[in-house]
């Protein structure tokens, strides 16, 4: 069996509707969690039932240096704020040969918060931006 790619030192390619946002080097919160309802039944004292009632998506948080890309990030970010509009996204994953190795279709994605940089001349640290987005779930997820 020939060795798989597997995600080490990866980028993280975002871009919303027709908006490229650029590479990020950080990625979180890409998941998901089944909402459960308990219920009881009578005379079966062995269990509780537990029925799924929604899927919850979490926010994405995306983190990146500061770089030329936070433009990308802010005129989109602009642009919501006058009016807000959910859009598909796509989030890709890079491997170390920057070849795409998985693929996330997100369904409304929203601005939810964006951070920038603590600036501190004495520090050598790259400042960094992040990007925390909302979404309606999933659409397609390819590898």
């Amino acid at each position: 069996m020939p060795d798989q790619p597997f995600a080490v030192s990866s980028l993280f390619q975002l871009s919303i509707g027709d908006h490229a946002m650029g590479s990020f080097t950080s990625c979180e919160g890409l998941g998901c969690a089944m909402d459960v309802e308990e219920r009881c039944e009578g005379g079966a004292n062995g269990h509780v039932w537990h029925l799924p009632t929604r899927l919850r998506y979490s926010n994405i948080v995306l983190s990146r240096p500061l770089s030329r890309q936070t433009t990308l990030v802010w005129d989109w970010l602009r642009r919501q704020v006058h009016e807000p509009a959910r859009m598909p996204g796509r989030l890709v994953v890079l491997g170390p040969d920057r070849k795409p190795l998985v693929t996330w279709l997100l369904d409304g994605v929203l601005p939810v918060r964006w951070t920038g940089p603590s600036l501190d001349a004495e520090q050598s640290q790259p400042a960094r931006e992040t990007l925390e987005l909302a979404h309606n779930g999933f659409l397609e997820v390819t590898a």
